[in-house]
């Protein structure tokens, strides 16, 4: 089950924020500094810059493009949605992650621990009521442990990287659009088009995005009957979705509710993208506040 909450009053329309306006987004919403540059001294998702990781995650792209088909994604949600890998706790699973470095992100080079502590602190401070958004920023990414033996040791192609639609014409705000030439949908009639499968305003959770740990995380949420509300799980599911929230394409598919609940994906992007740093977070000093967050949104156990 879920529940409902009021939405913001941010006194703008709920927006389709092109990139160059993401900053100013920023600083009006919350009190939350955004850095200049990550931990590798470069701007913030930048794939074309010279580092250490820049020729590694673009390799990474370009087997994420080729592999993720509409067909490849039906699969894996049918064998992954019968969540009967592992019985644990969120926290458990938290702790899972500790080995766990993203190989798509050009930004981050810590255990996914420290980014997922950093986004829910600095979340924390600057909206202390909305206990719920913390813990969104705590478990966003736990799906990545699809990575872990336990799950089979997915490829980090099927596991992290930006998310985006399957089933219709991949748009050319995606990162790394070129790689698309050698996926088989790409030239298949019935998903190039701008619609393939889908209709206009048919909501995107008609829609199947690429495969990956958001989607993962979302069915794990919800089959596990989280009282997280809705804003929560469209947050969770869309995170990786930057063609849509920071480009704004695909605005075609979504409906009256997507459009509310990109509100508060917004207002999490800046923290899940601009919190990655190399401040350390006590683990044991904040684990009490988050435990009784658990507690508060899921079962002690969780079918994964």
């Amino acid at each position: 089950m879920t529940i409902l909450i009021d939405q913001p009053d941010f006194g703008i329309e709920a927006g389709f924020n092109k990139a160059d306006d993401v900053e100013k987004e920023a600083v009006l919403n919350g009190g939350f500094m955004m850095p200049h540059t990550n931990s590798f001294g470069h701007t913030f998702r930048d794939y074309h810059v010279e580092s250490e990781r820049q020729q590694g995650v673009e390799n990474f792209y370009r087997t994420n493009h080729i592999n993720q088909t509409y067909d490849f994604v039906k699969r894996m949600r049918e064998e992954y949605g019968n969540l009967d890998k592992v019985e644990m706790s969120i926290w458990e699973c938290c702790e899972l992650l500790n080995d766990v470095v993203d190989e798509s992100d050009p930004d981050l080079d810590e255990p996914q621990i420290e980014h997922l502590l950093q986004t829910a602190e600095a979340i924390r401070k600057d909206y202390p009521d909305e206990d719920w958004l913390h813990l969104t920023g705590l478990i966003h990414d736990l799906g990545k442990v699809l990575l872990h033996p336990s799950f089979g040791g997915l490829p980090q192609w099927a596991v992290v990287g930006d998310t985006y639609p399957v089933g219709c014409a991949f748009d050319k705000s995606i990162v790394h659009h070129k790689y698309f030439e050698e996926n088989p949908d790409y030239h298949n009639p019935a998903y190039n088009t701008k619609y393939g499968v889908y209709s206009e305003g048919c909501g995107l959770n008609n829609v199947m995005m690429s495969w990956g740990h958001d989607d993962y995380m979302y069915l794990v949420a919800k089959e596990n009957d989280t009282t997280l509300p809705s804003a929560a799980l469209f947050i969770i599911r869309y995170h990786s979705f930057y063609a849509l929230h920071r480009s704004g394409s695909y605005k075609q598919l979504m409906n009256g509710e997507d459009v509310e609940n990109l509100k508060w994906l917004e207002i999490f992007n800046k923290y899940d993208l601009y919190s990655k740093s190399k401040v350390r977070i006590d683990v044991e000093k904040v684990k009490p506040y988050y435990l009784s967050l658990i507690e508060k949104y899921f079962p002690a156990k969780l079918r994964w």
